[in-house]
């Protein structure tokens, strides 16, 4: 049954020209029985090529709904001027009607409403009935109209019913497409912050352990209780180190910051002078102050501020030269809160913070930004006009829209 109602579904000309042959045969087989009785029913031939045009307007009706709309109606004025009066053909009007209402243009939807209104009044005239008396006249014109309105309203129904699910499927895919262009900016987006945060904990924990193990290895021989001391940095340094990546592996797979378990929670403003110190422990002169009043920030300020001082000292290690000195400065606001990393050193490479980085290089200031630009703030990193290096940040208290 499902593949006899495929096979119609795909062959709808032929469906059309099956009912089309049957209603031929009914509409010939009537007017063969009449015959010519009465002249003004006109010939039989005439009313032959009557049922003829109106069997082709069934059969192609959805193939060329227009033209067969307009055939039916030349062949509607055929009939009044002929005198041929209407047959079981002339229900082919009421097919094209409800066609063009439903697939066809505007304009041939319309001219078949209005040839609807009119079919039945104008059949009246032309053919009246002498044994009605005027009310019933007008009762079997109105009942007559009704079909045609009942065709009409039953295929704009149908095309109103269809434009709604094409718009429904069009909306449908439009939202798949967001859906898509969305999930594509959230992997992006992960994976930046994957990368910041990768960045940000490899880079400071190992530099610190480099800079540990020259140190250690220098002074070795001479004074091992240096040494010593400077093990047991490269020890925390690397526990810290380990702490963060299991934290941030942690946040990766269960996609939850857990807290009080395996997991050590964010890092946050309160923590930027275990930093500082730790950056004193590795041999780097740091100058650490707090104005303003210390109150508690959103958790995104208090890990983008942890990470600008942590990639600034990074920087300042890693480009500043043997005697650099850094400079820390935390400035709470009403509205915000300001940070300035200042060194003394040589100064990063200019290709660093031009620009953003190239080459794949800057990653740690590229983080810096792309950070900054989450919470809303502004960043400004450059060398200072006297020498060394510049990191100034605003990070407001309302995070960013």
């Amino acid at each position: 049954m499902q593949r006899l109602y495929d096979f119609l579904r795909r062959h709808p000309t032929g469906v059309d020209t099956f009912w089309a042959v049957v209603l031929f045969g009914i509409a010939g087989a009537s007017i063969s029985r009449v015959g010519g009785a009465q002249d003004h029913h006109g010939t039989t031939a005439q009313g032959l090529a009557v049922c003829v045009l109106m069997s082709l307007v069934v059969a192609l009706r959805r193939r060329m709904p227009e033209r067969m709309l307009l055939l039916a109606v030349a062949t509607g004025v055929a009939q009044l001027l002929l005198d041929v009066e209407t047959t079981v053909a002339n229900f082919a009007m009421l097919v094209i009607i409800y066609t063009v209402a439903a697939t066809g243009a505007r304009w041939a939807s319309r001219t078949a409403l209005i040839g609807g209104l009119t079919a039945a009044v104008i059949a009246q005239l032309r053919w009246p009935q002498p044994e009605a008396s005027p009310a019933g006249r007008v009762a079997l014109t109105v009942f007559q109209t009704v079909p045609f309105v009942l065709a009409w309203v039953l295929g704009d129904s149908m095309r109103t019913r269809r434009a709604y699910f094409e718009q429904l499927e069009e909306r449908a895919a439009r939202l798949e497409k967001e859906r898509e262009a969305q999930a594509k900016v959230a992997v992006a987006a992960e994976r930046a912050r994957i990368a910041r945060e990768l960045h940000d904990v490899v880079a400071h924990n190992v530099s610190v352990m480099v800079v540990q193990a020259d140190g250690a290895a220098y002074v070795l021989d001479a004074t091992p209780d240096q040494a010593k001391k400077a093990l047991e940095t490269i020890s925390s340094t690397g526990r810290q180190a380990l702490a963060e990546m299991r934290r941030l592996l942690g946040v990766l797979r269960t996609g939850e910051h857990q807290e009080g378990g395996e997991y050590v929670p964010q890092p946050d403003v309160e923590q930027i002078e275990d930093l500082v110190e730790q950056c004193r422990g590795s041999g780097l002169p740091v100058d650490f102050k707090v104005e303003g009043t210390p109150r508690p920030l959103p958790s995104g300020v208090e890990l983008t501020a942890y990470r600008i001082v942590q990639e600034a000292l990074t920087n300042t290690r890693k480009h500043g030269g043997p005697n650099a000195g850094a400079s820390v400065r935390l400035v709470y606001f009403d509205d915000g809160l300001g940070l300035l990393v200042e060194d003394d050193g040589m100064g990063a490479p200019h290709e660093l913070y031009e620009e953003g980085g190239v080459d794949g290089h800057g990653h740690g200031l590229i983080g810096m930004r792309e950070r900054v630009g989450m919470v809303g703030g502004t960043l400004d990193a450059g060398p200072r006009p006297g020498g060394g290096f510049r990191i100034s940040a605003l990070l407001p208290l309302k995070p960013a829209h």
